[in-house]
């Protein structure tokens, strides 16, 4: 073999290994929101627990009732939600098997590819290991220089060697990861196709009930009608009170700004006169003490103000986050106007939601406030209003109130006691949220 022949030989394999490096395998990347599915699936399952709580009550009364009804409506939208929770928990493992697949047939590729390559220039280095075959490349140079970048060459492939023998044990090191991964994903694929036919048959037996319960219902339909259009009357009548609680709270509201910026301004002139009048006195501690007074006062003036506003963007930045008026509750009819689950074609307006709980909780506020308005509506029972800045918070069907207007309230302080209804053995309370004269949907205030 010439000098020359061999010079290009190494240095076309040098470049050939250059671009080798370039080369680098993609990993697998496991996406996932599986933790935020977790805790969805858990609080599903609470919440099913809970209406299980509440149809165990109402079962104990000899009576069916539309509270039945719609905790078993409520229960079997809850189960849908936690299959279909549960099924998209199952596309996302299928897909990251899928992923997991592809990323070790890949990893097996470059795997195969760098084994051919290792064993090439093992192959290689055998041929010309010899100390003449590299004397002659080094003498084949046309310069020291090129000389020296010929020794380096060399250097660099022996390095570039030992890389790729460490590549081959951490490709190989990694695919066994791979598969160890891609069966635990298999797993965890089966125990939730094994929890989706449990909760599918629960979803089944759930329907029959609902089903059976709405037979029985049928029975009484004329009874059942009445006592829908007294629900429906007490709904618009609780509507209509609490709409003229608000306006009247509101107006309320807008005359003691009135007043207060009134009282403001003329403060404002006072401490103005004030300080003209000062500058013909000659007692200096005497208006040193009243420029504090008046300091003081406005300072004060300015801190109410602020915390008025500091408590209406407190609660606004608690969207979504607000606890639940009761400690453990769901809600049973919703907000706005939707069909009743029991009458087709029977439509009811709710400006707030029901919320239903067990018998014996209590009220409780969803945020810092001062009660502004306490009464009582004939059929309806009281109603406490609670203003947070400039939204508002509304609790009715209370049997018992523990506190009065102008009471600073606290986040969860209890308020009072749900008026229980002993036929339908059925403990709910309304709850509005309102910000001046306009209704907001309290759903999406509640925490989820």
């Amino acid at each position: 073999m010439s000098a020359l022949s061999l010079k290009n030989k190494l240095t076309i394999l040098f470049f050939s290994f250059v671009m080798l490096l370039a080369y680098t395998p993609q990993t697998f990347a496991q996406k996932g929101n599986k933790k935020d599915l977790e805790n969805k699936k858990k609080k599903l399952k609470e919440e099913i627990n809970t209406i299980n709580d509440l149809l165990h009550e109402t079962k104990s009364s000899k009576k069916i009732s539309m509270n039945q009804v719609a905790i078993l409506n409520k229960k079997i939208s809850v189960r849908e939600e936690l299959i279909g929770t549960i099924k998209y928990e199952i596309h996302l493992i299928n897909k990251q098997i899928n992923e997991n697949q592809t990323s070790i047939n890949n990893l097996n590729s470059t795997l195969d590819k760098l084994k051919k390559d290792y064993a090439a220039m093992v192959y290689f280095d055998y041929r010309n290991s010899d100390a003449y075959s590299k004397l002659m490349f080094l003498f084949a140079a046309d310069s020291f220089n090129q000389a020296y970048q010929q020794y380096k060459y060399t250097q660099q492939i022996a390095e570039y060697r030992r890389k790729k023998a460490v590549e081959i044990t951490s490709t190989q090191t990694e695919i066994a990861q791979k598969i160890v991964e891609l069966n635990s994903r298999k797993a965890e694929k089966k125990q939730l196709l094994t929890s989706e036919d449990s909760e599918k048959e629960n979803l089944a037996k759930e329907k029959s009930d609902q089903e059976n319960t709405l037979a029985s219902l049928q029975h009484t339909e004329k009874q059942l009608k009445e006592e829908l259009n007294n629900k429906k009357s007490e709904i618009e009548n609780l509507n209509a009170a609490i709409k003229k609680l608000i306006q009247e709270e509101v107006k309320r509201q807008q005359e003691e700004e009135k007043k207060r910026a009134l009282a403001l301004a003329k403060k404002k002139e006072d401490r103005a006169a004030r300080a003209k009048e000062r500058k013909a006195k000659v007692n200096t501690k005497k208006i040193d003490a009243e420029i504090k007074a008046d300091e003081k006062a406005e300072a004060a003036e300015i801190a109410e103000t602020k915390e008025a506003e500091q408590l209406s963007t407190d609660f606004a930045s608690n969207r979504g986050r607000l606890p639940w008026p009761v400690a453990k509750g769901i809600i049973t009819i919703g907000f706005g106007e939707q069909e009743h689950p029991t009458i087709k074609g029977f439509m009811i307006n709710n400006n707030g939601v029901e919320i239903s709980a067990a018998k014996g909780q209590t009220a409780r506020a969803v945020f810092e406030g001062i009660v502004t308005g306490v009464t009582t509506v004939p059929g309806i029972g009281k109603i406490v209003i609670i203003r947070h800045g400039d939204y508002l918070s509304v609790y009715s069907n209370l049997q018992e109130v523990l506190v009065k207007s102008g009471d600073k309230i606290a986040l969860k302080q209890n308020i009072g006691s749900i008026a229980f209804n002993e036929d339908e053995n059925r403990n709910v309370i309304n709850f509005q949220i309102w910000k001046g004269q306009r209704i907001l949907n309290p759903e999406e205030w509640l925490y989820k």
